[in-house]
């Protein structure tokens, strides 16, 4: 199995379960506590790319900062979001568990098992 990456907010009851779901199953990700430790601009483009998604659809467009910055406004590029998201972690979606070239947001927590198959 490829060594699995979890980014992970303990307080979030999502990413609790995801990594509830994972170690059930005899697997210890290497987790990632990225609101102490963001990732840069860099790992979040390369994060990205292992998603296959956009930034904004990255965004937890629930969170204070989130309205704060206006991030709805859509003429925002693609950089000036993921600046976003790394001045202000709490922004990126959770949890991501990574494996190899390929990550997913587990929203709901079962969808960490995708790449587990």
């Amino acid at each position: 199995m490829t060594d699995l990456t979890l980014y992970h907010n303990p307080r979030c009851s999502k990413s609790r379960g995801a990594l509830e779901l994972l170690e059930n199953r005899g697997l210890q990700p290497t987790v990632i506590r990225y609101l102490e430790t963001p990732p840069n601009a860099d790992e979040l483009r390369t994060l990205l790319g292992k998603l296959g998604i956009s930034a904004r659809e990255l965004l937890r467009k629930g969170e204070d900062e989130y309205r704060e910055l206006e991030l709805a406004d859509t003429s925002l590029s693609e950089a000036q979001l993921i600046e976003a998201m790394v001045s202000h972690p709490r922004l990126i979606e959770r949890p991501i568990l990574v494996a190899g070239d390929r990550a997913v947001v587990g929203r709901p927590p079962e969808k960490v098992l995708e790449l587990l198959a």
